[in-house]
């Protein structure tokens, strides 16, 4: 009975852990947006520097998420992810200096602690809690999703009313982070189970980690539907407001409406478990939601006046296909291992698609053909994710791959002759 009452009362520290952790993961980005131009004027930043701001993250996040499964195989899941909210926290930290240098450094630093939280978290839940990945990867993805929508709510008025102005308003997470820290400690305690490695696999982990499933169809499949709908994410996030004012509305108003997609992506996120309950694989579930965002891109495209339903059409369909993205790194993975390869990959190229997407946007619309031509883009995405959620949403796993193989060891310093 004690141990299960111990067990029990891990599994719930592990939880919050997670969840915690999930409420950092965007929250120091979000708050970026709304504070661009007073960070633009204040330091005397070109535009095209400034918004490195924004890229400079979803660089990141495509740089590093390949590295986190080796990683992971040589410190632990626990110990790594621990490392990356210290790393976060550092880099709120170093943002809050008041010198262009320390908002980049700590803007980079903040993009490195949160690249290793996107990869880990969807390989945690697959390792600890297998029949309940749906239920927790939507509570994760609606925590996070919300702390972000406050976020990007709340940094002008804390820039008008705290000292330091967007300083403050930037800084102020590092309270977030420390929390995470602090909630996290106890994982750092928590001896791992007999014959597991974390993430990593049973046994003792490779020294080169889990290799990215890179020739699988399938895998390919999931990174796809990742990346189209990140980049359509961070071209809503980034442009919306812009679109909408250009046909008439008027700045505060446009910047509701972004709040209003964030909102409605939030509570769409919850229903997805109860939907995936009812079907054998996610394929329909996924073309739908899909769907939903093509309708989105298309009205706005026709009827852009319409902007506060396109909101509210736009945030139903990608707060589902964001939690269906991350869903399908676990259910598509046969272990947690594997789960960790998806996810490094799934989100490597996604985010590289998500840095470049805002940016194609603009330029289209900078060519002179003012938003019809990127709304267009985004109509051809959406419809590309409609037919690849018909692959990734398939009720099939990913075959099993073993670890990259350790490097030969020389005879000479080995004593023996390596056979392999």
């Amino acid at each position: 009975m004690e141990n299960t009452s111990t067990r029990r009362t891990g599994q719930v520290l592990l939880v919050w852990g997670l969840l915690v952790v999930a409420a950092n993961l965007r929250a120091s980005l979000t708050g970026v947006g709304p504070l661009l131009d007073r960070v633009q004027s204040d330091l005397g930043l070109a535009p095209a520097v400034a918004g490195l701001l924004n890229t400079l993250p979803l660089l990141a996040f495509a740089g590093l998420a390949p590295l986190v499964p080796g990683l992971t195989a040589r410190w632990g899941a626990e110990r790594l992810l621990g490392g990356a909210l210290v790393v976060l926290a550092l880099g709120v930290a170093v943002r809050w200096i008041p010198t262009t240098a320390g908002l980049f450094l700590g803007t980079a630093l903040i993009g490195a602690g949160i690249a290793v939280g996107n990869v880990l978290l969807p390989s945690l839940i697959r390792r600890d809690f297998p029949t309940r990945v749906g239920l927790l990867t939507s509570a994760y993805a609606t925590v996070m999703g919300g702390v972000a929508a406050v976020a990007s709510g709340v940094a002008v008025p804390i820039a008008q009313a705290a000292p330091g102005g967007w300083r403050t308003a930037l800084g102020c997470w590092v309270v977030l982070a420390l929390v995470a820290v602090l909630v996290w400690l106890p994982q750092l305690r928590t001896p791992r189970p007999s014959g597991s490695s974390g993430p990593s696999g049973p046994g003792k982990p490779a020294r080169g980690g889990q290799r990215l499933p890179w020739s699988s169809g399938l895998a390919w499949a999931v990174t796809a539907f990742m990346g189209l709908q990140s980049l359509g994410f961070y071209v809503i996030v980034t442009w919306l407001p812009q679109v909408f004012q250009d046909n008439g509305v008027d700045p505060a108003t446009a910047g509701w409406l972004l709040f209003v997609f964030q909102v409605i992506a939030v509570l769409a996120s919850l229903a997805v478990p109860r939907a995936m309950r009812r079907a054998r694989d996610q394929r329909g579930l996924a073309a739908v939601c899909s769907a939903v965002l093509l309708v989105g891109y298309a009205g706005l495209f026709a009827a852009p006046g319409w902007a506060l339903l396109w909101s509210a059409v736009l945030g139903l369909g990608g707060g589902a296909c964001l939690v269906l993205a991350l869903v399908f790194i676990g259910l598509r993975a046969p272990d947690a291992a594997s789960a960790g390869a998806l996810s490094a990959m799934a989100q490597s190229v996604g985010y590289l698609l998500a840095a470049v997407g805002p940016v194609v946007f603009g330029l289209l619309h900078s060519l002179g053909s003012g938003w019809r031509a990127p709304l267009l883009l985004m109509v051809a995405a959406a419809a590309a994710q409609t037919a690849v959620a018909l692959v990734a949403g398939r009720g099939t796993v990913l075959p099993a791959r073993g670890p990259r193989p350790e490097p030969a060891v020389p005879a000479a310093k080995s004593g023996v002759s390596n056979g392999r």
